[in-house]
């Protein structure tokens, strides 16, 4: 046993190192978008509720309400907690294993019987009489862990756990990052529903004057129709608008995990303001990013498997302990006549099997490879996806600047024409030209506009949503969300359907 505990110190296989990826020093895109400045996390947005940088109340509480009520999360949540009980499995073995019995036993023969087993064997002679045969016993194994077997499946099961935290935490910030791109968009229906809605007035005030002016006989029938299509056409967009903003709405509804029914979002009179945010150094990226994280305790946990898989080719010893008591009456329990123990002890090494160490050895070794290139391509995701957002907001932010320069000139020009018109130097189908190319100009604008807010949050939520790899758990908090039990009795289950 003294030796069994010294060769426990033992643990065969590769310790864990972080391999490297590839890392750029800087942001390319983040160079060309005016006001960039190399930031820490900290300075970017309120860790944790990185949405706030919108200044948004309602989207604020929605928000809030993921961790509540969303299904997905509630998913991963008990993903986590299944992970922290498998490493409670693993660490069961380091301890023995140990047995109680009772049995009891009634028989008839016609000559000499033998009744029980192995040491508590009882032999005697019946003759054709009924016998009873009792016996107490318990029993210890213990399987050392002499090479780190053990240690390598709980360092491997605990590399998997907070890989699950680390998906845990992807799930949450892809809820968060999926309903602020849903309520901006359902902001900007708001936005296009009010421009409609102006514009509709606008060209109910030409339909107005157009009509005055056919019936003084100065316009032609086909002034007014023109018109009354025109702002026809915009009244009805102005309702299609609602179709949008309510499918959004129930998206919303559904990440916050309630009906659709049951949620309704008010309009508003406001425009979200498009925040800058700064990028911060390429290399912080590998800490903040939750999935980066998953990818890298996944290989962990591959590494460690290598180690359960080499322990395989070392012996094993076992060492195991019983004792207890046999009589042929109840009372004959309680006295020494019947005690019986032993000690033992065993040594086992597989000789031959065919190449089935060497070939989980070289699968385990394959697996963690695979995990290697999974990170690796992980990161380079990663880095692929800020810098579009990058690029997206600064072609963005230079397109509206154009786009708002047309919008302010189609409305000079519906100025201009109007007033011409009203003159009688210009046909009024100069006006009605001037008008359309305001409103398609205005709805681009306001698409650009839709751009850049999604933009911004996708950019957010590139970055880690303020997340940091500080914030997965540790071994030992892992071992107290799942701390071992050593109660035998069986644990109350809820009823199907409850939780807990």
């Amino acid at each position: 046993m003294a030796a069994a505990a010294l060769l426990s110190a033992c643990t065969v296989g590769p310790d864990y190192r972080r391999p490297s990826a590839a890392v750029p020093a800087q942001y390319k895109e983040a160079l060309a978008l005016p006001g960039w400045k190399v930031s820490q996390p900290g300075d970017m947005f309120n860790r944790g509720a990185w949405w706030s940088i919108y200044n948004d109340p309602v989207l604020d509480a929605l928000e809030r309400r993921i961790d509540i009520s969303n299904q997905n999360l509630k998913a991963a949540t008990a993903a986590l907690r299944q992970s922290e009980e498998i490493v409670a499995e693993a660490r069961s073995g380091f301890f023995p294993t140990g047995t109680a019995s009772f049995q009891a036993q009634r028989s008839r023969s016609n000559g000499s019987a033998s009744t029980g087993t192995g040491s508590a064997a009882f032999v005697g002679t019946t003759k054709g009489r009924l016998s009873s045969f009792f016996t107490d016993q318990v029993a210890a194994s213990w399987t050392p862990d002499l090479w780190g077997q053990v240690r390598r499946e709980v360092e491997a099961n605990v590399a998997n756990a907070q890989a699950n935290a680390a998906d845990l935490a992807s799930a949450r910030l892809s809820a968060q990052g999926t309903l602020a791109g849903d309520y901006l968009q359902l902001r900007i229906a708001d936005e296009l529903k009010r421009l409609l809605d102006r514009l509709s007035k606008d060209y109910a005030e030409s339909l107005r004057i157009t009509r005055n002016q056919y019936a003084a006989g100065t316009a032609a029938q086909s002034d007014v129709s023109q018109a009354e299509a025109l702002w026809n056409s915009t009244q009805a967009s102005a309702i299609a608008t609602g179709v949008t903003r309510a499918t959004f709405e129930h998206a919303i509804a559904v990440l916050i995990g309630v009906p659709p029914a049951d949620l309704t979002i008010a309009p508003a009179d406001y425009e979200i303001q498009i925040p800058v945010i700064p990028s911060g150094l390429p290399s912080a990226l590998l800490e903040r990013r939750p999935d980066i994280a998953a990818a890298e305790r996944t290989m962990a946990a591959a590494n460690a498997t290598i180690g359960v898989q080499v322990a395989a080719f070392y012996p094993t010893i076992t060492l195991s302990a019983d004792a207890g008591t046999a009589a042929s009456t109840l009372l004959g329990l309680v006295g020494k006549k019947g005690e019986f123990w032993s000690l033992a002890g065993s040594f086992a090494e597989t000789v031959f099997e065919g190449g089935l160490r060497h070939a989980q050895v070289e699968a385990a070794i394959a697996v963690f490879d695979e995990d290697l290139a999974n990170y690796r391509q992980t990161v380079l995701t990663a880095f692929q996806q800020v810098e579009d957002e990058l690029v997206a907001l600064r072609i963005y932010a230079e397109e509206a600047k154009v786009q708002d320069a047309a919008v302010a000139a189609a409305r000079e020009a519906v100025r201009v024409f109007n007033n011409q018109y009203l003159a009688g130097t210009v046909a009024f189908t100069s006006v009605i030209v001037a008008e359309e190319t305001e409103l398609a100009n205005s709805e681009t604008a306001l698409t650009i506009r839709q751009n850049r807010l999604i933009a911004s949050a996708s950019l957010i939520q590139a970055l880690g949503g303020g997340w940091n790899a500080s914030d997965l758990p540790s071994r030992g908090e892992i071992e107290e969300a799942a701390p071992l039990n050593f109660n035998p009795l069986p644990p109350i289950v809820p009823v199907q359907g409850q939780g807990h």
